[in-house]
């Protein structure tokens, strides 16, 4: 039996028990119903009872989607510049990755705790890098890209079944770009790659900053 299935048969017995407890009132309960003052309350019902549970479900915030914790890093970071610090988060939570592509930054959360960060090559304006939210669709540790005259781009996370992907494999350095990739030095790829699995979801954004107690928009 599912977890749903428990609370909704919780709530159908509670009913149950409170039409049991009033019937055995009698005509005493009877009595002091018609001594009340004002109209009587309508009753709430299984019904009320489930509707509320679902509202305070949709309005409780998400920890893996909510940020938790950052990385201590001083100041902008640099080309090649990347970091790595998973002892603040849960070994069981979910990978969310965001990139933000006006600070050329990608970060790896964990649990809502960020694990990881580097600074990014992007893509150009003939060869943009997309907005929007990416399952991961495959995981491809010593990839080499078809398109691009068998580059190699190990550690491959794929986003799109059209070339883009997170990798390894490039310098990554100011002047250079990406024919949309995200490509991030090697020892972070290699890291990232690590933790990450297919389905988990890549955010690409252009300039939305997050802090502490922000929710990750999906």
């Amino acid at each position: 039996m599912n977890a749903m299935a428990k609370w909704i048969g919780g709530a159908t017995l509670a009913v149950a028990l409170a039409l049991v407890l009033l019937f055995r009132s009698g005509s005493a309960g009877t009595e002091a119903a018609n001594a009340a003052s004002g109209p009587a309350a309508a009753p709430f019902g299984v019904e009320g009872a489930i509707g509320a549970r679902f509202a305070s479900l949709a309005t409780r915030p998400d920890p893996d989607f909510t940020i938790n914790s950052i990385l201590p890093i001083e100041g902008p970071m640099k080309y090649g510049e990347w970091h790595w610090d998973a002892s603040r988060a849960p070994a069981d939570g979910t990978l969310v990755i965001t990139v933000d592509l006006d600070a050329r930054v990608i970060s790896a959360f964990r649990g809502g705790h960020e694990i990881g960060a580097a600074v990014a090559m992007l893509g150009t304006d003939e060869h943009p890098t997309p907005l929007g939210s990416f399952p991961i669709l495959t995981k491809e540790r010593h990839n080499v890209s078809e398109k691009y005259g068998n580059a190699p781009m190990p550690w491959t996370l794929r986003l799109t079944w059209d070339g883009i992907a997170i990798h390894g494999g490039s310098e990554v350095e100011n002047g250079y770009a990406s024919h949309g990739c995200i490509a991030v030095p090697d020892d972070f790829a290699d890291r990232l790659f690590d933790v990450a699995h297919k389905g988990d979801v890549v955010i690409i954004t252009d300039g939305k900053r997050l802090d502490i107690g922000d929710a990750i928009a999906r």
